[in-house]
């Protein structure tokens, strides 16, 4: 069945266009999904992502939205709301993305590489759809800050 963008919601206009775009490489992929839940977050949930530290406050107010919702596509979701929790990462710490293998596991997955330490945010955003409160992402980011320090300095 077609849709016109006009009888689709924002998430499934969002999506469509996502899966639609062929990004020249991970990193712009990972942008433009971060970019994406930036936009479906002002549009769906009336919450501002800017890319702050502060914004993850209202990221994990989504996310836990997100995991209540009964036709979950949970791989889609991961990516697009981890992609956010990564970009404010990356650009706070001038990270890079990178496919590596997580630990223990087989496959490679989005990380973002700072100062020698690899970091999987789509793997956080995965433990806090299905394991709920005990994995919130203010905590994940607490640890990060401190294990990692001052911001990059840019120039």
């Amino acid at each position: 069945m077609l849709y016109t963008l006009y009888s689709m919601s924002e998430a499934e206009q969002i999506r469509a266009r996502l899966e639609s775009t062929s990004f020249p490489d991970l990193e712009a992929m990972m942008e433009g999904y971060a970019r994406a839940a930036a936009a479906r977050a002002r549009a769906e949930y009336r919450r501002k992502l800017d890319f702050s530290a502060e914004s993850l406050d209202g990221l994990d107010e989504i996310v836990t939205l997100v995991g209540e919702t009964p036709e979950l596509d949970l791989e889609f979701e991961v990516r697009l709301w981890g992609s956010y929790l990564g970009e404010v990462v990356r650009r706070r710490y001038a990270g890079i993305w990178e496919m590596t293998q997580y630990p223990g596991g087989l496959a490679s997955v989005p990380a973002v590489e700072v100062r020698g330490s690899r970091l999987f945010p789509l793997t956080k955003v995965f433990r806090r759809l299905t394991h709920g409160d005990e994995a919130d992402l203010a905590s994940f980011y607490a640890m990060v800050t401190e294990r990692l320090g001052n911001p990059a300095q840019v120039n």
